[in-house]
């Protein structure tokens, strides 16, 4: 998964798809995921990331990051590749 070249991010979290004029925001860890990605992390290299930084069950995270990286998608974010 990556992040699409045309998306800007901002360090205060704000996301610009300029393709669409859709613009979101996003908490921290958003913005942390977002940058793993960028750097080429896998998902199971993010996930192990925060399972060793934060107190959360796997299953509860593998949830929550199968539902942040849907929302990424589906707003053109991210492309699988």
């Amino acid at each position: 998964m990556k992040v699409n070249k045309n998306i800007a991010i901002s360090e205060s979290g704000f996301i610009f798809n300029p393709g669409t004029g859709d613009s979101f925001s996003t908490n921290a860890m958003g913005q942390e995921i977002i940058r793993m990605l960028n750097e080429g992390k896998t998902r199971e290299e993010i996930t192990d990331f925060i399972l060793s930084r934060y107190e959360v069950e796997k299953g509860i995270l593998e949830k929550d990051l199968g539902d942040y990286f849907f929302m990424l998608g589906t707003y053109h974010i991210v492309q699988n590749g």
